[in-house]
C-alpha cells in the first residue's frame, strides 16, 4: 500500500495547543492549490505504482474553495494512480460543514471526513479558541450523513485544566451517542511554542495530574470497547472494517509521498520534508523545483522507527519481519532489550508479536526508549 498526504496549512484563527505547521494567510489559498498541482507534477515519480489512500490534512482543507478542491482531486487522480476503492479522507472543521459544503463532497472522491471535535463543552471549546460550539458537531455529523458519507472520524481531547472525570464521561457519552466509525483521542498536550505552553509556564494553567489522566484513559478504553469498538492504536478505536487505512500504513512502515508545505514523505529509504514555509514553497514550486531536506536511512534508524510506530499498534513488533528485514542481530537486540520489560509486564511476547500491556501503555515513551538503539 502507497499513500498521498496534502497538507492545507490555511486556519482562520490558531488554536493554543497546535503545534503543526499553519498560516492565516487565506488570501494565499488559491496561490497554494496551484504550488500542490505544480509538486505533483514534479514528483510523479516520487512512488511508483496504486495509491490505496489519499488523506487531506491540515490545518483546515475545508477552507477552501469548492473550485479549489475541485482542482485538487483532478491533479490528484490525474498525476498519480489512485485505486478504485482508495480511502479518501479529509479533515473538516464541524462549523464549515454546512449543507452546502456537505452537497459539495457528494462531487467529490471523498469517503471519509475527520473532525475535531475536542470537547463537547463551549467552555472548554472557548479555552482552545476552537472556533465551533459543541452542538455543530452534531449538526455536521447529520449533513455528513445526508450526503452520503458513511465513514466519520472524530478527534477528542482530555485532561483539560480543571477538568473533573464526570466531565470526560459527558464527553465520551456524546461522542458514543454520535454513531460514528471512529474516534481519535488525546491527552491534551502542552507542546513546546504552543500558546497552551507558554501559559503553562506563566503559572496560568496546570496539567492533570496522572492519577486522573489514568483514569481518564481507562475510562475511554472500557467505554468504547463495551460499544464495540477495537482498541487498535494507543490512542485510536474504530467500529469493525473502519480502522484508518491510511494512519495504519504510517505505523506499518509503508511507502506515502507528503505534498504541501512542511508535509513529510517516506519510499522506505528516505525520510524527506518540505519547508514549513509557505511563501518559499509556492515560489519554488512555481519556479520548478520543491524545498525539501532529506534523511537517509540506515538499518539502526529504520529500527527505532518500526519500534516508535509498530509497538503503538495492537498488533505490535512483528519480531519475525525485523530478523527477516534488517537481520539477526536486530531481533535479539530487540528481545535482549525487551526482556526486563516482559518480566514487570509491561510488554508480553507470543515468540511472534511483541505488544505493550495495559499497564505499558502508559509509561509507553519510556519503553520504547529503551528498546531503541541509542
Amino acid at each position: 500500500m502507497s499513500g498521498i498526504y496534502i497538507h492545507i496549512p490555511f486556519c482562520r484563527s490558531r488554536c493554543v495547543y497546535c503545534g503543526f505547521y499553519s498560516t492565516t494567510l487565506l488570501d494565499l489559498r488559491r496561490r497554494y492549490v496551484e504550488a500542490l498541482c505544480n509538486e505533483m507534477r514534479l514528483r510523479k515519480d516520487y512512488i511508483g505504482g496504486t495509491f490505496n489512500t489519499v488523506y487531506l490534512g491540515g490545518g483546515t482543507p475545508s477552507l477552501l474553495a469548492a473550485d479549489e478542491l475541485a482542482t485538487l482531486f483532478h491533479y490528484i487522480y490525474k498525476v498519480y494512480a489512485v485505486a478504485p476503492d482508495a480511502e479518501v479522507t479529509m479533515e473538516c472543521n464541524p462549523d464549515d460543514v454546512t449543507p452546502g459544503f456537505a452537497e459539495m463532497l457528494t462531487r467529490l472522491p471523498v469517503n471519509r471526513v475527520s473532525m475535531g471535535a475536542q470537547t463537547f463543552s463551549d467552555a472548554r471549546l472557548r479555552f482552545l479558541r476552537r472556533r465551533h460550539t459543541a452542538g455543530e458537531v452534531s449538526r455536521a455529523v447529520s449533513l455528513l450523513r445526508r450526503a452520503g458519507i458513511g465513514n466519520i472520524s472524530i478527534d477528542l481531547m482530555f485532561g483539560f485544566p480543571g477538568e473533573t472525570l464526570d466531565e470526560w464521561s459527558a464527553d465520551i457519552t456524546v461522542a458514543l451517542a454520535l454513531g460514528v466509525e471512529h474516534i481519535s483521542a488525546y491527552s491534551l498536550m502542552y507542546e513546546e511554542g504552543t500558546p497552551l505552553a507558554a501559559m503553562l509556564e506563566q503559572g496560568r494553567v496546570e496539567e492533570a495530574d496522572d492519577e486522573l489522566s489514568r483514569a481518564m484513559y481507562d475510562t475511554l478504553v472500557q467505554r468504547l470497547k463495551a460499544a464495540g469498538y477495537e482498541h487498535y492504536e494507543i490512542s485510536n478505536f474504530a467500529k469493525k472494517g473502519f480502522r484508518s487505512r491510511h494512519n495504519s500504513s504510517y505505523w506499518r512502515q509503508e511507502p506515502y509521498i507528503g505534498l504541501g508545505a512542511a508535509a513529510h514523505s517516506f519510499d522506505l529509504k528516505s525520510r524527506q520534508w518540505n519547508a514549513a514555509d509557505i511563501r518559499k514553497y509556492i515560489t519554488s514550486t512555481t519556479n520548478g523545483s520543491v524545498p525539501f531536506e532529506r534523511e537517509t536511512l540506515d538499518k539502526d534508524t529504520t529500527f527505532n522507527d518500526i519500534v516508535t510506530t509498530a509497538l503503538r499498534t495492537c498488533e505490535g513488533i512483528d519480531i519475525v519481519s525485523i530478523e527477516d528485514t534488517l537481520g539477526k542481530a536486530y531481533r535479539d537486540t530487540l528481545e535482549t532489550n525487551a526482556a526486563q520489560h516482559i518480566k514487570e509486564g509491561l510488554l508480553t511476547s507470543d515468540g511472534r508479536h511483541l505488544k505493550l500491556t495495559h499497564e505499558g501503555i502508559f509509561i509507553s515513551d519510556m519503553v520504547m526508549s529503551d528498546l531503541m538503539i541509542v
